[in-house]
């Protein structure tokens, strides 16, 4: 298990290195196309679209090839998506390319966490998936990195090493031996699934969250570039976030499967709403840099505890977990794209308060009906002694 542990942490950290690499990109993207800021919205959702697009293929891929085969369907389709992105010079090409890896992330989600989940002891499913998810927050503490190295030397070297250490990724998996086969009886497993109230609950608390960082991730640069900030003060602050998250999550994984999923989904929204409010207040790049900080990583920590709770009501109806997954990139990637297109067309016709506003409004109804609800002793009892 810990070995393959380790290669799925490198899938999604490599995932989610090419993801977020555009933050820092965007206001040069934006300069570069005449970009506005629905057009910055739609470079930079495009990922998440692709993973809409791709999350219904690949949920139905796993339950008929396995998460193995599934895995190395997106892992190849992230290598040929980074290595393109390395020499792409148009605004149409560089959005193709972003859809194309939200696809193969999409792919290599579902298999890589589906085969996870299905060797690890439920008891033990929380800490799995924030390990998991630190990993993938290591990736977006880097990818900023990445895409300050790219704005100062070009994109051609770091893009294509990416594709290069996805592709080495696959070639690792193929020696790795596959998981137990599972063969799925229902004829409409997505239908199956949305039925259960967990899997309904858990999906809606993933959604959320995305809908937060795809406005923040395409607001706060643009707001950041507006106050004299640099393009690596941007990633820094990108980076900033994702170390911060990247611990917490393992701390709250391990809680997740202690004191139940409720508690740390509603610190999270707690956290969230707070910041969101603080953000339209700041007038310098500093001040402003820290509720974007401190946003990114309240509403990220949700995901673990919301995922984990899916998880639950997919093994409760015995359906396979990779589906479950899909799910989740599902919600997920149109929370994305609403949030990055939607806040970026709003922002324009309003102000961006007005965006981070409505999202605050948005996580408050969610902390007062849906997450409140939710109970705060682990799903699994201890067993004594």
């Amino acid at each position: 298990m810990r070995k393959l542990l380790l290669l799925v942490g490198a899938i999604v950290f490599v995932d989610t290195m090419f993801f977020s690499a555009i933050t820092p990109l965007l206001p040069h993207y934006a300069e570069r196309f005449d970009l506005s800021k629905t057009g910055a919205g739609i470079l930079s959702g495009s990922y998440a679209a692709g993973a809409v697009i791709g999350a219904f293929p690949a949920g139905w891929l796993a339950t008929r090839a396995g998460s193995r085969r599934t895995a190395l369907v997106g892992l190849s389709l992230m290598a040929i998506s980074s290595v393109g992105f390395a020499f792409g010079h148009t605004f149409a090409l560089l959005t193709a390319l972003r859809f194309l890896d939200g696809v193969g992330g999409a792919c290599a989600w579902t298999g890589g966490m589906g085969w996870l989940i299905a060797v690890t002891p439920s008891e033990q499913r929380g800490a799995t998936i924030g390990a998991a998810m630190s990993a993938a927050l290591a990736g977006v503490l880097l990818g900023p990195v990445v895409g300050a190295v790219a704005q100062g030397i070009g994109p051609e070297l770091p893009f294509t090493t990416i594709g290069v250490f996805a592709a080495m990724l696959a070639l690792v998996a193929l020696r790795m031996p596959a998981p137990p086969a599972f063969v799925t009886t229902t004829r409409r497993p997505y239908l199956t699934a949305l039925r259960d109230r967990r899997v309904r609950t858990g999906a809606f608390l993933v959604l959320v969250p995305a809908l937060v960082y795809g406005t923040v991730e395409v607001l706060a640069p643009l707001a950041l570039d507006r106050l004299g900030a640099s393009g690596v003060a941007i990633g820094a602050t990108f980076l900033c976030a994702a170390a911060i998250e990247g611990v917490a999550q393992i701390g709250i994984g391990r809680a997740t499967d202690r004191v139940g999923r409720g508690l740390p989904i509603r610190i999270g929204f707690m956290g969230t709403v707070v910041c969101l409010v603080l953000l339209p207040l700041p007038t310098v790049a500093w001040l402003f840099a820290i509720p974007v900080v401190f946003a990114c990583v309240f509403s990220g920590i949700v995901n673990t505890p919301a995922m984990t709770l899916l998880s639950d009501g997919v093994e409760e109806i015995g359906l396979d977990y990779g589906l479950g997954f899909a799910i989740v990139n599902l919600v997920w990637g149109g929370g994305q794209v609403i949030g990055a297109v939607g806040s970026g067309a709003l922002a324009a016709t309003t102000s961006d308060t007005v965006a981070y506003l409505l999202l605050a409004g948005i996580c408050t109804a969610t902390l007062l009906t849906v997450a409140v609800s939710l109970r705060d002793r682990p799903a699994v009892p201890t067993p004594a002694g």
